[in-house]
C-alpha cells in the first residue's frame, strides 16, 4: 500500500464499506480510523484481528492479519501506532477481497 488513501480504501473494503463518493481527500472523510480509535476498534473487532501492544516490552504493537503481521513501533504516540498496525492488517483483508 502507497499511502493512506490506498491504506483506508482497502480497510475500508475488508469491513464492507463502499468509499466510491467519499471526498476525495482523506481529510474529509468522516470514517477515520486512522485517526480515531473508536474507529480502529470497530473495525479490529468487526475482522477479528488479534493486536498485541507494546509486544514483549519492544515498545511496539503487532496486528494481526491472517497469515500475516503488522508491526508499527510507538515512537512518541502508541495510540496512533496501534490505530495504523489495524488498518495495516485490516488493509491486507481488503487486498484479498
Amino acid at each position: 500500500m502507497s499511502n493512506d488513501r490506498e491504506l483506508l480504501e482497502l480497510a475500508a473494503k475488508a469491513a464492507g464499506i463502499n468509499t466510491k463518493g467519499f471526498p476525495e481527500s482523506t481529510e474529509d472523510w468522516k470514517w477515520q480510523p486512522l485517526r480515531s480509535s473508536g474507529f480502529a476498534f470497530t473495525l479490529m473487532v468487526q475482522l477479528g484481528l488479534e493486536v498485541r501492544v507494546d509486544y514483549e516490552g519492544m515498545n511496539f504493537t503487532i496486528a494481526y492479519s491472517d497469515n500475516d503481521n503488522f508491526k508499527e513501533h510507538h515512537g512518541s504516540d502508541p495510540y496512533a501506532a496501534t490505530r495504523r498496525a489495524i488498518v495495516r492488517a485490516a488493509a491486507a483483508i481488503g487486498e484479498t477481497k
